[in-house]
């Protein structure tokens, strides 16, 4: 996404990543000849995956990269699992919190604090990067409002992965392709650089990633699924410093592990009454 600024706007970046990632995946449910759904119903639930899951999220990333660096996107990123709990406390009300989910969910809302370094956000420069933080938090929000409508809605119709990713990404393709031309006129230079940067967002970033992405939804989960995203600050940060020569200042790695060690804790089970041995959590199957 950074290096597609050059050439790009936000919008043409979730454009283009959306239309190779479906084109990607209608090769591979043409080849592999899975059917697509054939009721309206599942289209409808997957279209709102779409708009939470691909289309909002991809936008707003694309945004903040004008304004912060890729490896503070990719930090703020491992804040899915976060907000995916967050969002599974609003939306299943009947589920009361435990002291573990309340004091992981505490921590990480420190880490969040840390990483933003509002001491750091003075003038103009810190507006806008004020701005691109809260974009990535936004997005973050959305993958989790998607997570958990994916696991609630979708996974319970046994679609096959790659016929609901074929699905997700080719409605928000086709969305952004009628949409963006009429209300972005940004010139587009498509360089080298541009240009394969888009293939592999799109291709591997996109369509491979939704599919493997449904899988591990369907078998582990909302909140256990947004857990990969745990590895994205650790990718993102030491590509951001070797290739784009990005600077990491002290509280983004400590904030980032503050995230994690949140999550950690809120993923822990309350002790069963009247026992003194805490109940593992089975192992995802």
């Amino acid at each position: 996404m950074k290096t597609g600024l050059d050439g790009l706007s936000p919008l043409q970046i979730a454009t283009a990543r959306m239309t190779l990632g479906a084109v990607a995946l209608v090769l591979i449910v043409s080849v592999l000849r899975i059917r697509l759904p054939r009721s309206l119903a599942p289209w409808g639930h997957i279209g709102v995956v779409s708009v939470f899951l691909c289309v909002l999220p991809f936008s707003l990333f694309a945004w903040a990269g004008q304004h912060v660096d890729s490896g503070l996107m990719s930090i703020y990123n491992a804040t899915t699992p976060l907000m995916t709990f967050v969002v599974t406390l609003v939306a299943l009300r009947n589920e009361r919190p435990h002291r573990a989910q309340l004091s992981g969910l505490g921590v990480g809302l420190i880490g969040v604090l840390l990483v933003l370094a509002p001491w750091q956000l003075i003038g103009t420069t810190g507006a806008g990067s004020l701005g691109g933080q809260l974009a990535c938090l936004l997005a973050t929000g959305s993958y989790g409002v998607a997570f958990v409508y994916l696991r609630r809605f979708v996974s319970p119709l046994g679609l096959p992965a790659a016929s609901v990713a074929t699905v997700q990404v080719g409605i928000g393709a086709v969305a952004l392709l009628v949409a963006v031309p009429m209300i972005d006129d940004h010139p587009v230079s498509p360089s080298p650089g541009v240009v394969a940067s888009m293939i592999t967002l799109g291709v591997f970033g996109t369509g491979l990633a939704y599919v493997w992405n449904t899988n591990i939804v369907a078998g582990w989960g909302a909140t256990a699924a947004s857990s990969v995203t745990y590895l994205t600050p650790v990718i993102g940060v030491a590509l951001g410093a070797v290739i784009l020569d990005e600077t990491v200042t002290w509280n983004q790695p400590i904030g980032a592990a503050l995230v994690i060690a949140g999550i950690v804790i809120g993923r822990r089970q309350p002790r069963p009454a009247g026992s003194s041995i805490a109940t593992a959590e089975p192992a995802p199957r």
